[in-house]
């Protein structure tokens, strides 16, 4: 629709943004989820709209599942992470910009989200998830988010979302990958190739968690040429961005069905 189709005084971008919903020449009632009910209905947007979220690590994975997340009209959000953006986040994680270098995580993404949606309620830890932290989540939460990087971490929280019966998807591997074509949606028990998954089969199943949702690459991991670099993990834009939207995926479909 053509800007100047607006009704008059309602042109200035200013505001604009102060609109929840605008009534374009008699048409239709638009917000900012018309496009996204059109495709899952009324119903649905309700349904996200009323949906409690706990994402746990905002980087290069977790940072796109918050923000696939609140476009697609989650309200209520968890954010776990203790970093702050620093300069070799640019490469990959959208909430890193110049601007944003030294910031919390968590504080840039709830900025982001509530640009986004200002009716969003957002709670935010800057703490490490770790074995022997507090429970940041109880049954009020919808799903959970793994897309923390330890091994031991990532145990933990699978075990406690299953002690509150709460789904929760988990992200495998996504580093020294180049091509995002290879990520599929599996149980943990069903993958293969990843090195980080065959570690979590090992150690769920020790603990008899007999399935987990996850996403993970049957791309096998490039091999590092620099001899002192090996032990960072390399990365690139369109890998770990691509794993957080189907994390986000799958989560507003198990949502809505």
């Amino acid at each position: 629709m053509k800007f100047n189709s607006f009704p008059n005084g309602l042109k200035n971008s200013k505001m604009l943004k102060n609109f929840d919903f605008l009534n374009v020449k008699g048409l239709f009632m638009q917000n900012q989820f018309s496009r996204t009910e059109l495709l899952i209905g009324k119903d649905s947007i309700e349904k996200l709209q009323k949906s409690k979220v706990a994402i746990f690590g905002i980087g290069g994975v977790g940072s796109y599942v918050v923000e696939a997340l609140v476009r697609a009209g989650i309200a209520n959000f968890i954010l776990v992470d203790k970093d702050i953006v620093d300069l070799t986040n640019l490469n990959r994680q959208i909430i890193a910009t110049r601007d944003t270098i030294g910031m919390p995580k968590v504080e840039i993404a709830k900025k982001r989200i509530l640009e986004i949606n200002p009716n969003a309620n957002v709670e935010i830890y800057q703490e490490f998830f770790m074995p022997n932290s507090k429970d940041f989540f109880d049954n009020t939460v919808d799903y959970v988010v793994d897309a923390i990087d330890t091994v031991t971490a990532k145990i933990e929280l699978i075990v406690r979302a299953n002690k509150f019966n709460i789904p929760i998807i988990s992200c495998m591997g996504t580093g020294n990958k180049l091509d995002p074509t290879m990520f599929e949606v599996s149980d943990i028990f069903k993958t293969s190739v990843c090195p980080l998954a065959k570690v979590m089969r090992k150690e769920l199943k020790n603990r008899g968690i007999k399935n987990l949702k996850v996403v993970f690459s049957k791309e096998n991991p490039i091999k590092i040429a620099d001899e002192e670099q090996k032990n960072v993990p390399a990365s690139i834009s369109f890998v770990p961005s691509v794993a957080g939207l189907i994390i986000a995926s799958e989560v507003i479909k198990d949502i809505i069905v």
